[in-house]
């Protein structure tokens, strides 16, 4: 759990460096131009995240004990939140994801700035891996 704290901690310093959020939200932007390419086959309803003003797609595969999670949104700025929680959650033992709480949307201030439905969207996504994880613990 040592490295899930350290992605976080990299989060929040991260975001550290820029010096409003007009630079942060630039940042976002630019980390969701390089999430990978989402296959267009899995844009279906079941992937259609619920709870979120944008369109939010997500994709689970586990291996093994690990869950592996593609997701993706038609706004830059939720891809960007997105390339965040994957950044954390990405690869966990289904154990980790259920145990990591998000610490670092607190810690670089996305709780005081963004809008309530980006907020939402944000929790719906984190509740949804987190709901994917506990269906294949045994």
């Amino acid at each position: 759990m040592s490295d899930v704290a350290d992605v976080q901690k990299e989060i929040v310093d991260d975001f550290a460096m820029f010096s409003d959020w007009s630079e942060r939200y630039q940042y976002l932007i630019d980390l969701a131009k390089a999430l990978p390419v989402f296959p267009e086959e899995l844009k279906c309803e079941a992937n259609l995240l619920k709870g979120c003003q944008s369109q939010v797609f997500v994709h689970f595969a586990p291996r093994q004990d690990r869950l592996e999670i593609q997701a993706i949104s038609d706004s830059s700025i939720v891809s960007g939140l997105i390339s965040l929680v994957l950044r954390v959650y990405n690869g966990l033992s289904m154990a980790d994801v259920i145990a990591t709480e998000p610490s670092f949307i607190d810690g670089i201030g996305l709780s005081k700035n963004l809008s309530i439905t980006r907020k939402n969207g944000l929790a719906a996504l984190v509740a949804r891996i987190k709901a994917e994880a506990a269906l294949r613990v045994g």
